[in-house]
């Protein structure tokens, strides 16, 4: 089967990394890159050996004969893109947060089902090799039925130096950040039925949070607390871009600490292993458990583009996780739980 051909919208930081891991598979073919700053995605298309540039989405997708589409630019142009691509018929992968607002991620959702095309969300996070190891641990009973879990991205990385753009969202740590994190922790808990959130600005120059406290009740009954914060203060020990969870059983608990270690406690005593990432030569070494995420991410959304499995995390399951920030921002903003 030859492979499907692709456009990658955008040449920013991330796109780097994003073509790097595309080129793991060889099912898919980049065959052209957009950028609204043409030099941007020539140079990328230099490094990566793609063949058209364009600094014109619609002249691309007139001109390309494309199996989909794949977004990689901020979130404020993916609706623009997205209804771009379901006037051309084309399937789409989208980074996240899938929009700005919830309204308009709905509105994007609901081209793409209306026209019946896939609409998948680009969510690596819960790609990551130890949190796929920690759920494991959670389903396989040997903690019993988890009650109550921390989830922890704490770090004084300078996350706005390498995107400045992030400096200037109103919204910044919950949308960018706490995407992922309340992703995660939909994923390993199932829904939530309340929230309540406090966030607070430590960066004066920057316009959003970027410090933010998330407590949950699960649908289960399970409360979950998710601390997140990119303040810049300098910490003792800091392990970028690792997540970390403490989550607590009827018959014990598993925590995933630093240096993707898990360490299950029972009455029968306290057995550890470690599940590092895959190791790729284009990733950032510090920045291995994530980049590596990006390759399995794309080869599920791809096997569900081929038809073989169904996609993880598609529109309509991200939805409810964005679904849950911004009931974090209300809920920050009005200083009271919110039902969701």
């Amino acid at each position: 089967m030859p492979a499907l051909r692709f456009a990658l919208f955008g040449a920013g930081f991330w796109s780097r990394f994003q073509l790097a891991a595309w080129k793991q598979l060889p099912e898919a073919e980049c065959v052209a890159i957009y950028n609204r700053t043409r030099p941007k995605a020539e140079a990328l298309a230099d490094e990566f050996g793609v063949p058209a540039v364009y600094d014109d989405p619609e002249q691309l997708l007139h001109q390309e004969k494309l199996d989909f589409i794949d977004i990689v630019t901020d979130n404020s142009t993916h609706g623009r893109f997205v209804h771009m691509a379901v006037n051309h018929r084309l399937p789409v992968i989208c980074q996240k947060p899938i929009a700005p607002t919830l309204a308009e991620a709905e509105s994007m959702f609901e081209a793409c089902r209306q026209a019946g095309l896939p609409f998948f969300i680009h969510e690596n996070y819960r790609w990551q090799m130890p949190i796929r190891a920690l759920k494991r641990v959670l389903e396989n009973g040997e903690i019993g039925t988890p009650y109550r879990a921390r989830i922890e991205f704490i770090s004084a990385f300078p996350d706005i130096v390498n995107q400045p753009f992030l400096a200037e969202l109103e919204q910044y740590l919950l949308a960018d950040m706490g995407t992922h994190i309340l992703d995660l922790a939909r994923f390993l808990f199932g829904e939530a039925d309340r929230v309540y959130c406090q966030t607070y600005q430590n960066q004066r120059q920057i316009r959003g949070e970027d410090v933010a406290t998330v407590m949950m009740q699960m649908k289960t009954g399970k409360t979950v607390l998710c601390q997140m914060a990119l303040a810049t203060t300098p910490i003792e020990r800091d392990y970028f871009p690792q997540t970390f969870f403490f989550v607590e059983g009827e018959k014990g608990s598993v925590e995933l600490g630093p240096n993707y270690w898990i360490r299950v406690t029972t009455e029968e005593g306290t057995h550890a292993k470690r599940y590092p990432p895959p190791r790729y030569p284009w990733a950032d070494p510090d920045h291995d458990v994530v980049h590596a995420s990006i390759v399995d991410c794309h080869a599920n959304l791809l096997s569900a583009l081929l038809g073989k499995v169904p996609a993880e995390t598609t529109s309509e399951d991200n939805l409810k996780t964005l679904r849950l920030v911004f009931a974090a921002y209300q809920s920050a903003r009005e200083g009271r739980v919110v039902t969701v």
